[in-house]
């Protein structure tokens, strides 16, 4: 158990530890004979990549095909990308001894820490998956559903009919609730208070920032500084929040996403300790608060584009045909990724689509390059729910959550929650679209560059 004194020292440790390689090591990396792609420095390449990934990768396709390399930071390490599907079932189903995704995700460890569920792999990997099963299983969403449907329903009757604003602001601030609430378990209203600032500060973070993992000298400066900073405070309340839960009469009784995980393994005596718990709490913030707001906003912005949409989404949310408000959560998911790639690290040189890729190097499908690709889905900048309406698009095309036994083991609360919410929003408003929006990239994530902005309507 973590002593609140110890805390600095552990996210002290972290920071130092972490890195672009997640604190392993490499083999070095022989490019080869790789696919072609841009010369341009590594940084330069890398600053592409973070920052202007909705023309990079579209750009890339066009000049060099479906199977593309860049590089970069540090040692510009290259990065293979593969955008046909039969590509992208090959990574999904490699050997996940030898595709690491752990170490291609390393760039977010300084903020998740080495036990998140996406920076291990191989045992360390199932193991943990194992654990937190339990907690994202259909008996566990149908438990939770109850509490997202009431905290949506709570920032609805907010709403009033004729407001402006900004949804993907009103879609952060309830999907955090909802971390907090139901996945941390957090009720008291004073820890509340603290926690939403410190959350919000650790996902509202630039590319720079992220850039600036690979130079642990700017953590001393300006933004880099009071990200760190804003790290241990954030740590410091998640560890007073597990040490007090672990001390909770009731906690066999709690149906919290933290109180089923501090129980998980108890009857094969692995459970996961302090610091697991806090680098997979952290994970779950980071992967399902931003992430499920971003696509609420873009669907909300989407059917406010058109008078049919609305009419039709808003009779789902009457006769309570999820299916539809599925469908709608799915497209704008397809429309508007809000990850723009999945990636492995190849512990081992392998083939891939009949390109020899050596080991060290990493490879996967661009989400927005797969997304996009007429054979799956036919106009495809043309938002139609109907793509998934009773039937899946084409396997290993639509990848938001990506795939193989890496598939995001939130993916299944995420629909759950963004079904729930869109539900209680159609019931009670109208909504119409404002202006023209497009994404922004907002630290690993693209956000609505304007907000996604909506006006409210009576019914």
């Amino acid at each position: 158990m973590a002593l609140l004194d110890d805390v600095g020292e552990l996210t002290g440790k972290r920071f130092r530890s972490m890195s672009f390689v997640g604190g392993g090591s490499l083999p070095p990396v022989d490019a080869t004979g790789l696919p072609p792609g841009p010369r341009w420095p590594a940084l330069a390449q890398t600053a592409a990549l973070l920052r202007f990934r909705h023309r990079f990768h579209p750009y890339l396709h066009r000049k060099y095909g479906d199977v593309f390399t860049v590089r970069l930071v540090p040692k510009g390490r290259p990065l293979v990308f593969f955008t046909r599907p039969e590509h992208t079932k090959e990574i999904f189903a490699g050997d996940p001894d030898v595709f690491h995704a752990g170490k291609a995700n390393s760039i977010l460890g300084p903020i998740m820490g080495q036990h998140s569920l996406l920076l291990q792999d191989s045992l360390e990997h199932k193991r943990a998956r194992k654990l937190l099963m339990p907690a994202f299983n259909g008996h566990a969403l149908r438990e939770y559903e109850a509490l997202v449907t009431e905290l949506a329903r709570a920032e609805v009757a907010t709403w009033r009919s004729g407001s402006d604003f900004r949804s993907l602001d009103r879609m952060n601030a309830l999907t955090l609730e909802v971390i907090l609430r139901v996945v941390f378990g957090v009720t008291d209203g004073a820890r509340l208070a603290e926690l939403r600032p410190r959350v919000n500060a650790t996902v509202d973070i630039s590319p720079a920032i992220l850039l600036g993992w690979g130079y642990p000298r700017l953590q001393r400066f300006g933004p880099w500084k009071r990200t760190v900073d804003n790290q241990y405070a954030l740590d410091r309340l998640m560890y007073a929040e597990i040490r007090e839960r672990r001390l909770a009469p009731d906690l066999a009784e709690r149906t919290d996403v933290l109180s089923r995980l501090m129980l998980a393994g108890a009857d094969e005596g692995d459970t996961l300790d302090d610091t697991e718990l806090r680098d997979q709490l952290v994970t779950l913030l980071l992967a399902g608060h931003e992430t499920t707001a971003t696509a609420l906003s873009w669907a909300l912005y989407e059917v406010g584009r058109s008078p049919e949409l609305l009419a039709r989404t808003q009779r789902a949310a009457d006769e309570g045909d999820d299916a539809w408000l599925d469908a709608v959560l799915k497209e704008a998911m397809r429309l508007h990724p809000v990850i723009p790639m999945v990636v492995r690290t190849l512990m081992k040189p392998a083939t891939i689509g009949g390109v020899d890729v050596p080991a060290g190097a990493t490879v996967g499908p661009s989400i927005i390059v797969s997304h996009q690709r007429t054979e799956a889905f036919p106009d495809p900048e043309v938002f139609r729910p109907e793509r998934f309406l009773g039937h899946n698009p084409p396997p290993n095309t639509w990848i938001p959550f990506g795939g193989g036994v890496r598939r995001c083991i939130g993916a299944g609360f995420a629909m759950m929650e963004g079904v729930a919410v869109l539900r209680e929003v159609f019931r009670e408003h109208g909504v119409e679209a404002l202006g023209q929006d497009e994404p922004k990239v907002r630290n690993i994530t693209s956000v609505p560059r304007n907000g996604a902005r909506i006006r409210t309507t009576s019914r």
